[in-house]
This record gives C-alpha cells, sequence and structure tokens, in this order.
C-alpha cells in the first residue's frame, strides 16, 4: 500500500514539473514531494525535503533536456 502511495505522488509531481520553467520552481515543487514522501515512508521530512529540493533544482541541468 505505502508503494502505490508513494508511486501516485511521485508521478504527479513529475507531470507538474514540467510546466515548471526555472529552478525555484522545480526546487519547490521537488521539496514538497521529498517531504511527502518522507511522510509516508516515516523518515525525516527535513532531509527528504533538502533531498528533494536538490533533486527538483537540479533537473533541467543537463543540455538537451528541458526545452
Amino acid at each position: 500500500m505505502q508503494k502505490s502511495i508513494i508511486a501516485v505522488a511521485l508521478l504527479s509531481v513529475m507531470g507538474l514539473a514540467g510546466c515548471m520553467q526555472d529552478p525555484i520552481s522545480r526546487g519547490a515543487a521537488g521539496a514538497v514531494a521529498g517531504a511527502a514522501v518522507a511522510d509516508i515512508t516515516d523518515s525525516n521530512l527535513a532531509t527528504g525535503a533538502v533531498i528533494g529540493g536538490l533533486a527538483g533544482a537540479a533537473s533541467c541541468t543537463l543540455p538537451g533536456q528541458c526545452y
């Protein structure tokens, strides 16, 4: 059950990530998603938010990934 909730949360955020044009927006969405996943898995919310935020902000940094 937990794995399906996590999968739905990640897929939802990935859909929104395509709409975000700048690293700050993607970082904020990543932080929210990371905190949500950490909450579901009973992990540290702050750590989840930091990891998610960094991953979101770093997305689209390689050439050719985002248009």
